[in-house]
């Protein structure tokens, strides 16, 4: 199976004000638009917010967002100026990542994530290359 392109869709129960708050509250940009519905970009991914197909018997979201953001405290400037509300204030994890959660209009948990310089994330995984022959 190849995977061509992903994306996370989102049937919220206001689909308007869950689109506010991705695309002015967190600043997504828009990638396109359809009728019934919003495509943001995320970083590397993509976010639909669709107006079609909420189900309210279909229970909460088990998951969570997770955004890359490169700097937590101006994220959280921005956020709170913005009117959202942050749900768990910026701290270090055990395993060396800087997060900080909010959640959407249906409580979505959004987690914000900063990568600090020495994380193993920011080394480059790929191998050695081999010498030239």
């Amino acid at each position: 199976m190849d995977i061509l392109s992903s994306r996370i869709i989102l049937r919220p129960r206001d689909p308007a004000a869950t689109l506010r708050f991705y695309r002015d509250v967190l600043g997504l940009a828009t990638y396109r638009e359809y009728p019934g519905g919003t495509v943001l970009f995320a970083g590397q991914s993509l976010i639909e917010i669709a107006a079609h197909g909420h189900d309210p018997c279909a229970g909460t979201f088990g998951g969570a967002l997770w955004l890359q953001v490169r700097s937590l405290a101006e994220t959280t400037r921005q956020l709170e100026e913005r009117g959202a509300t942050i749900t768990r204030e910026a701290r270090t994890e055990p395993w060396g990542l800087i997060e900080m959660w909010t959640t959407d209009p249906d409580g979505t948990p959004i987690v914000l994530v900063e990568i600090p310089a020495d994380h193993p994330l920011r080394r480059d995984q790929r191998p050695p290359a081999s010498p030239a022959t």
